[in-house]
Order: structure tokens, then C-alpha cells, then sequence
């Protein structure tokens, strides 16, 4: 159990600097439109897709690189409480358009990544 713990953390860890420094990048372009949490959560969702595919395609749902990857870096790198409070931002400046495309694109696009990704798991 605590080694799972500590995978997780150091998963989690790496995986929050990347959004981190993706965010940094891509928010700072001066949109309304967060695109650095669109963008690691679309990332996020096909990389989970993929590794949890190839996970139960090879039956070993409780590996440690699963650990550290999908529930660590998965988990760390991907925000619902960025995503929400974006939302909420837009919601809060009156920008109804730009929270449409935000949220119901995320929604979509997430689903997508997740199901491209759980598809690309049965080709490797």
C-alpha cells in the first residue's frame, strides 16, 4: 500500500509540472479561451485511454507502471477544478459563447481522446 502511495506521488508530481509549464505556455496567449487546460485534458484523456487499453489488452490492470502513469501522471496532469473554475470565469464576464465551445468541447473531445486512445491500445 505505501509503495503504491509514493508511485502515485511521483507520478502525480511529474505530471502536475507538465500542466503546469503547458498551461503556462498556451494560457499566456491572450485568448479568452484556456487552451492549455483544454489541452492537457484532451492529452490526459487519450494517455489514460491508451494505457488503461493496453493494460486490460495484456491483463495487468494493477502494474506499477500503471500506478505511476495512469492513476499518478494521469491524474496530476489532467483538472477537472482548473476546468470548473474557467467555466465559471466565463460564466462570471458574461462570455456565454466562449463557455460553450470551452465546456462542451472539452466534454466531447475528452470522450473522444479516450476512445482514440482506447483504440490506438489494440494496435501496439
Amino acid at each position: 500500500m505505501f509503495k503504491s502511495a509514493i508511485l502515485v506521488f511521483l507520478g502525480g508530481g511529474l505530471g502536475s509540472v507538465c500542466r503546469y509549464l503547458i498551461s503556462k505556455a498556451l494560457n499566456s496567449r491572450g485568448t479568452n479561451l484556456p487552451w492549455g487546460t483544454f489541452t492537457v485534458n484532451i492529452l490526459g484523456s487519450f494517455i489514460i485511454g491508451l494505457l488503461l487499453g493496453i493494460a486490460i489488452k495484456n491483463n495487468n490492470l494493477n502494474n506499477t507502471t500503471n500506478l505511476i502513469l495512469a492513476t499518478g501522471f494521469c491524474g496530476g496532469f489532467t483538472t477537472f477544478s482548473t476546468f470548473s473554475f474557467e467555466n465559471q470565469a466565463l460564466l462570471k464576464s458574461g462570455d456565454y459563447y466562449n463557455f460553450a465551445i470551452y465546456a462542451i468541447g472539452s466534454l466531447i473531445f475528452g470522450i473522444a481522446a479516450a476512445a482514440i486512445g482506447l483504440y490506438f491500445s489494440k494496435l501496439v
